[in-house]
């Protein structure tokens, strides 16, 4: 029998985004997700969920939407970032988003738009969703 751990208090359990269309972003965002270790947790006519630990992330085309799309830089949800392992490994998850049709934000400073000391990639989904794959900080 697997032990089942109480997430620590404070722990995100859920994180739901709202998208103007439901197939576009399981397209968008399957691959990455499953390619960092998420399994697919739920799926009904209008969402599906991904989880990893505790953590689950939801995408669903609600039918109480007021809006089209999604503005990033408005009041709101900006971005998620994602731990990465390797500098390596963001270079190819960022060379598989581009192939799935995410677009590479800040290009003339990548991987470095976070800073010299920060090996970080910023994606845009194709509905206007941000997301940062950030690697552990290099010893220098």
């Amino acid at each position: 029998m697997t032990e089942q751990l109480t997430p620590a208090p404070g722990t995100l359990h859920h994180v739901e985004i709202w998208v103007p269309d439901l197939e576009r972003a399981v397209s968008d965002w399957r691959w990455l997700l499953e390619d960092l270790g998420y399994t697919l947790h739920q799926s009904w006519d209008n969402g599906r969920s991904w989880k990893l630990g505790p953590t689950y992330l939801v995408f669903e085309q609600s039918p109480a939407l007021t809006a089209n799309t999604h503005d990033r830089c408005a009041p709101g949800l900006n971005h998620l970032a994602f731990h990465i392992d390797t500098a390596d490994r963001v270079d190819l998850l960022t060379s598989k988003a581009r192939e799935n049709g995410w677009t590479l934000l800040f290009p003339d400073s990548h991987p470095h738009a976070g800073g010299s000391h920060q090996h970080t990639a910023y994606l845009e989904s194709r509905d206007g969703f941000e997301i940062e794959l950030v690697a552990p900080p290099s010893l220098r």
